[in-house]
């Protein structure tokens, strides 16, 4: 699982310090599970969504839950909305969700961030430490690794981490809050900096924002996140 979901389920029990409503269910499946997965949601009662499914379902799936009013995406393989993120191959690492530095990737990545998201991005920084590897934490080392193959990724981070660093006096939090999560948004923009960046990066990086450096995620009429 992933989306605001995942941040819940990545909470303490008590729940995210910061609060917002979980509409639509976002979960990620690998390569060549695609008419696995489908047939799993049919039989749970989802509805597909059939023009979407066919255009985009190489890497991403639609369904429906009629019932309750709710949305339920599919990622296949990759993330793919402003950026690519992986995440099949690692999809093990946690029991329920995604590992904590794609969650929070996945979030990151997003051009036109909505309060919603900065939120869950405040959620997983204050409830989980900044680490270089190892067991548990947010694998700063790995986003690094990730942003340092992909300019646009790393330009569309680097603009995030920013703008949650500037905002973050603006959702009522106390003062110890605001500083451990500012403080692990600043350590997470260094390591990401000091990473060794791939030729190809330096190729892109002198055509800088001259080109755009993200897509526009296809989204269809009946979406709301």
């Amino acid at each position: 699982m992933l989306g605001g979901a995942a941040v819940y389920l990545q909470a303490p029990a008590e729940g995210p310090i910061l609060a917002r409503p979980v509409r639509d269910i976002d979960i990620a499946t690998r390569r060549g599970a695609r008419t696995a997965a489908t047939e799993t949601l049919k039989s749970a009662g989802y509805v597909p969504d059939q023009m979407f499914n066919a255009l985009h379902g190489a890497r991403r799936l639609l369904f429906y839950d009629e019932a309750n009013v709710r949305k339920l995406d599919v990622f296949v393989g990759d993330f793919s909305m402003c950026h690519q993120v992986p995440i099949a191959d690692r999809l093990e690492k946690e029991p329920l969700t995604i590992p904590l530095a794609e969650l929070l990737l996945t979030k990151l990545q997003i051009v036109e961030l909505t309060e919603r998201d900065q939120r869950d991005i405040y959620n997983l920084t204050y409830h989980h430490p900044v680490t270089n590897g190892g067991g548990g934490g947010i694998e700063a080392n790995y986003i690094a690794e990730v942003c340092a193959r992909d300019w646009g990724l790393w330009r569309t981070t680097k603009a995030t981490l920013e703008r949650c660093r500037s905002g973050i006096g603006e959702y009522g939090l106390d003062d110890a809050a605001r500083e451990r999560i500012g403080e692990r948004l600043a350590s997470l923009s260094q390591r990401i900096e000091a990473e060794p960046k791939t030729g190809k990066w330096k190729l892109r990086n002198r055509v800088g924002d001259r080109m755009r450096w993200y897509d526009e995620p296809e989204e269809h009429p009946q979406q709301g996140r």
